[in-house]
């Protein structure tokens, strides 16, 4: 997986609180980002269920990223991220 895939799927994503579709499942979803940038983080729970996904991402330069899943694996987040449809 390229980062600047997923960097364009975040970047996509609505500051503030939104809700969408993943995995055929409705989610509520809260993106964070700094004002200039560096620290960005998602929260994500599912509305009927049990399931979140959670990660901080640090930018340590032009064109390097530190993702830090909370307590999941780096696949679940970068598969969230890049198929997590809001609504319009």
């Amino acid at each position: 997986m390229e980062h600047a895939e997923f960097n364009s799927a975040f970047a996509k994503l609505a500051l503030g609180y939104g809700e969408g579709v993943y995995d055929g499942r409705r989610f509520g979803v809260t993106v964070r980002r700094s004002p200039d940038g560096r620290r960005n983080s998602l929260f994500a729970r599912e509305l009927a269920g049990t399931n979140i996904v959670s990660f901080n991402l640090y930018r340590t330069g032009s064109d390097q990223t530190l993702l830090k899943p909370c307590e999941m694996s780096a696949e679940k987040v970068l598969a969230f991220v890049l198929d997590f449809k809001p609504d319009s």
